[in-house]
C-alpha cells in the first residue's frame, strides 16, 4: 500500500522539468468537489449581491444589462453612477461573460467561475513544478507541487473569493516559468552556450525563432497581468532585464524585447483609448490611486483600509463620487491624502510600518470568532513568510540560480501595498516561491552526524 502511494505521488517523468499531469487533475479535483459539497458557491445576497465580486460583480452587471463598463458602486439608491475606471477590465470582463450565459449574481455563475479559477489555481502547481525543479531538484518540485495542489491554504482563494488574485497568480507564476526557459535555468547545455558556438545558420535561425516567440508570449503574459492586476507591473522591467542580461552587447538581441514591448503597448491599447473617450483623460490601466491613498492615508487611518470611507460602504461618499464623476473624486481624495501624509509624516510612517508587519505576519480580522482561531491562522501565515524568506536568504547564499530574481520579487512587489493598504491575498503572487523556498529551507537542512568510535 505504501509503495502504491509512493508510485502515485511521484510517478516517473520523461521530462524531469515537467509535471506529472496527475496533479493538475488531482488539485482541480479537490478544489471543485471543496467547492460544491461545502457550497461556497451560494455567495450571500446581502448588499444585492456585492460580495459576488464586489466592485468587479457591478461592473460585469453593468456590462450585461446594457450600462456598459460602468457603475462598481452601484446600489437600490443610485442606480448608475458613470463610466469607471477603477479596476483593470479582465475580471470584469470574464464576470461579464459568465453572467452572460448563466445569469447575473446566480448560484450556477458562481459555481462557474469558481471552478475556472480552481483550473488556474491547479494549473499553478504545474508552474511551481518547473520553477522549483529548474532552480533546485526534483525532491524540491515534488513536495512543492503537491503541497500548492493539496494545501487548503493554497486554494482558498479558488473557491471562496469571486476576484482575480487566482488568474493573477497563475499568469505571473508562468511568467516566471518562461523567463527561466528564457534564461536556460535548469537546461543542459544552456541555449546561449548552444548559440555562440553554433556556426550553422540553420540552427541559429530556428534558435532565433523561438526566442522571439519566446519574447512574444513575453509580452503577451504581461498584458494579461497588466489588465488583471496592474500593481504587478512595478517587476516587469527586472524580469525583461534579468531575461536580456547575458545579451546585453548583442545588438540583435534586442529584437525580442522589443516586439514584447509592441505586443504589450498593443494589447493595453484599447483600454487606454476607452478610458481616454470616456474621461478624456490619461489612464493607462486603472484609476483609483487618489481614492484607494486617502482610505489609506487619511485621517484615523492605522494601517489598513478604512472601508468606512470607500463609496460602497460610505453613503455620503457614493453621492460625492456619483456628482463629481469618477476622475474628480478619486483626484479630490488623492489630494486630500497627499496634503494630510505632507503634513503627518510621522503617522504615514507608522501606518507604513503596520503594513509592512501586516504584509509578512499576517492581517487582523475584523470578526467575532474565538482568539484561538485568529492566533492560529496568523501562526499559519507567519510561519510560511518566514519559512520562505529564509529559503530565499539560503538560495541566494547558495547562489541558486534565479534566486536574485525572486529576491526583486520579494522586495518590489509588496511595495505599492506598504505605502498604500494590505490585505493578506494581496501576497498571494509570491505565495509559489513562498511555497518552494520553504521546501528548499527544509529539504537543505542536514542530518546530524554521529561522531565516529575512533575520534572518542
Amino acid at each position: 500500500m505504501l509503495a502504491r502511494l509512493r508510485a502515485f505521488f511521484n510517478p516517473p517523468t520523461p521530462n524531469p522539468l515537467r509535471a506529472p499531469a496527475r496533479i493538475f487533475w488531482v488539485a482541480f479535483a479537490v478544489r471543485v468537489l471543496y467547492m460544491t459539497l461545502a457550497h461556497t458557491y451560494r455567495i450571500r445576497i446581502a448588499e444585492d449581491h456585492f460580495q459576488f465580486g464586489w466592485e468587479a460583480g457591478r461592473i460585469a452587471r453593468a456590462l450585461v444589462t446594457g450600462y456598459g463598463y460602468s457603475d462598481p458602486f452601484a446600489n437600490a439608491f443610485i442606480a448608475h453612477t458613470g463610466p469607471t475606471a477603477w479596476l483593470p477590465p479582465l475580471y470584469p470582463l470574464l464576470l461579464a461573460a459568465i453572467f452572460r450565459v448563466f445569469g447575473v449574481f446566480t448560484p450556477a455563475s458562481a459555481w462557474v467561475l469558481f471552478t475556472l479559477q480552481s483550473a488556474f489555481s491547479a494549473a499553478t502547481a504545474l508552474a511551481t513544478w518547473e520553477i522549483a525543479a529548474r532552480c533546485f531538484s526534483r525532491r524540491v518540485a515534488l513536495w512543492s507541487a503537491w503541497i500548492w495542489a493539496l494545501y487548503p491554504a493554497a486554494m482558498q482563494y479558488a473557491v471562496r473569493w469571486p476576484w482575480e488574485m487566482t488568474i493573477t497568480t497563475a499568469l505571473f507564476t508562468f511568467t516566471l516559468v518562461l523567463a527561466l526557459r528564457m534564461r536556460s535555468i535548469g537546461n543542459q547545455p544552456p541555449l546561449s552556450l548552444l548559440s555562440s558556438r553554433s556556426g550553422a545558420e540553420g540552427p541559429a535561425s530556428s534558435r532565433t525563432t523561438a526566442r522571439t516567440s519566446q519574447w512574444l508570449l513575453f509580452g503577451l503574459l504581461w498584458a494579461l497581468i497588466a489588465l488583471s492586476n496592474s500593481t504587478l507591473l512595478i517587476f516587469l522591467p527586472i524580469c525583461g532585464l534579468w531575461i536580456l542580461l547575458p545579451l546585453l552587447r548583442d545588438p540583435r538581441a534586442y529584437v525580442g524585447p522589443l516586439l514584447a514591448a509592441l505586443l504589450f503597448l498593443v494589447c493595453i491599447a484599447p483600454w487606454t483609448i476607452r478610458n481616454w473617450q470616456a474621461f478624456h483623460a490619461f489612464i493607462p490601466l486603472r484609476g483609483n490611486l487618489g481614492a484607494e491613498l486617502y482610505m489609506g492615508n487619511g485621517p484615523g487611518s492605522n494601517g489598513l483600509l478604512m472601508e468606512y470611507y470607500h463609496p460602497f460602504q460610505a453613503p455620503e461618499q457614493l453621492r460625492l463620487y456619483a456628482s463629481l464623476g469618477e476622475v474628480r473624486y478619486v483626484a479630490q481624495r488623492g489630494a486630500l491624502a497627499r496634503a494630510f501624509i505632507a503634513a503627518h509624516p510621522a503617522h504615514f510612517a507608522a501606518d507604513t510600518a503596520r503594513r509592512i508587519y501586516f504584509f509578512w505576519i499576517g492581517v487582523p480580522h475584523p470578526s467575532d470568532e474565538a482568539w484561538y482561531n485568529e492566533a492560529g491562522r496568523t501562526l499559519n501565515f507567519a510561519f510560511l513568510s518566514i519559512a520562505g524568506l529564509l529559503g530565499l536568504a539560503l538560495a541566494l547564499r547558495r547562489r541558486i540560480p534565479a534566486a536574485g530574481l525572486f529576491a526583486w520579487a520579494f522586495l518590489l512587489l509588496p511595495i505599492p501595498y506598504y505605502l498604500i493598504t494590505v490585505h493578506a491575498r494581496f501576497r498571494h503572487p509570491l505565495e509559489p516561491l513562498i511555497c518552494i523556498l520553504a521546501v528548499y529551507l527544509f529539504q537543505s537542512a542536514e542530518r546530524p552526524t554521529r561522531p565516529s568510535t575512533s575520534a572518542l
